[in-house]
């Protein structure tokens, strides 16, 4: 088998299987509860937030472990809108984002907020500049992704960051996700306010994620109950969840430090870009610079999901787009707002690696995917 879908989500790993088993196991009482067994579970708990500011260069105080990107995007987001609204309703985003950016946005219009929509580059990113020049007496806040889960596009957070120092009324959300344990980012002093982070993209477990807030940060709890994670996110905590991210998020930085070195996505990802361009028919969509784990191409005139149903023949496992809306074939909403004609926005394929991959793969794949686009341009002749 050959996976190359990692955007959607990654396999996970048997160290953090093995976690979320033990803690299961081990470590049941609910950690509010004031007997022995609950402390253990509130100390186990207190440990693994600290691993995580620690692996992320935060404090503690920061940590909100949640069930994942959507969850982080939601929170942050109409957090930030309904604690903030009596001071304004604007909001600033892209045109290129996530479902869970996108649609939050969308929803928050229903209820009076006004958003400002970028437009990007065809290289999918926005200038630093330009966010400035949206900034309203009446914005609240910035959000978008740091890496695009569609084509790799990377923004210029940091310099974003820099912009939004100079405004400390407007606070910054950061969608983390594709990025992580990949391309690096600094919390530290890079004016960022909010950032969110999922478990499942870095081989961990499906509902775990953080939220990192920011100690100026203040939102609008959307769950209210118990006040635990700091009244953020009320309800018992999923602390076997919690550890098993932790785990997940530091096998990943170690695999990123060893990356460093052999850059073995940077290697995968410039053997694919190449075998690409060299094949007729063939229109890459990612941006040169973007990030080395995902590659997005079009093949016009060919379903992209008859490709993959082919590939799949094959036990070669590739996406469309952002799995959250892979079943949608329609055009790709990224795709034109990167200027993208219909018949290569809605004939989007996207490759994307874990530091698992090997090379060999990736020949593999080209010979098959060759294949495919030959086969079927036979049969529409």
């Amino acid at each position: 088998m050959i996976y190359f879908d990692n955007s959607a989500t990654t396999k996970p790993h048997p160290e953090v299987i093995e976690s979320f088993a033990k803690v299961s196991a081990n470590y049941f009482a609910n950690s509010s509860s004031i007997h022995p067994l609950g402390g253990q579970v509130e100390k186990l708990l207190d440990a693994a937030r600290q691993q995580a500011a620690d692996l992320i260069g935060v404090s503690k105080e920061t940590i909100i472990f949640t069930s994942g990107g959507t969850e982080g995007n939601n929170t942050a987001i109409k957090g930030v809108a309904l604690e903030h609204q009596s001071r304004g309703k604007h909001i600033i985003t892209t045109q290129a984002e996530h479902p869970s950016i996108h649609d939050t946005c969308r929803s928050l219009e229903k209820l009076g907020f006004e958003i400002t929509y970028m437009p990007v580059a065809e290289d999918g990113t926005v200038s630093a500049a330009d966010v400035e020049n949206s900034i309203r007496k009446d914005t609240i806040l910035v959000t978008m992704m740091q890496v695009n889960n569609e084509i790799g596009s990377i923004q210029p957070i940091e310099e974003i960051g820099n912009v939004l120092k100079k405004h400390p009324k407007v606070l910054f959300h950061v969608d983390a996700v594709q990025g992580l344990g990949k391309v690096p980012l600094n919390l530290s002093d890079t004016g960022i306010d909010l950032c969110t982070f999922s478990g499942h993209k870095i081989h961990g477990l499906k509902g775990t994620g953080l939220l990192y807030v920011n100690h100026t940060a203040k939102l609008y709890p959307l769950l209210h109950g118990g006040s635990q994670e700091s009244g953020i996110r009320s309800g018992t905590e999923n602390v076997a969840g919690a550890v098993s991210f932790v785990k997940a998020l530091r096998l990943i930085k170690e695999k990123q430090d060893i990356q460093k070195k052999d850059n073995i996505l940077k290697t995968l990802h410039d053997k694919l870009m190449k075998e690409l361009s060299q094949l007729e028919g063939i229109e890459i969509n990612s941006p040169a610079g973007g990030a080395n784990h995902i590659i997005h191409f079009s093949v016009p005139g060919i379903k992209p999901e008859v490709i993959i149903h082919s590939l799949s023949q094959k036990e070669i496992y590739i996406s469309t787009k952002s799995a959250c809306s892979s079943r949608d074939l329609t055009e790709s909403h990224v795709l034109v707002a990167c200027g993208k004609t219909k018949e290569v926005s809605s004939s989007g394929l996207r490759v994307s690696f874990s530091y698992e991959n090997k090379e060999e793969e990736v020949d593999i794949f080209v010979k098959e995917i060759k294949k495919a686009i030959q086969q079927f341009k036979e049969v529409l002749r």
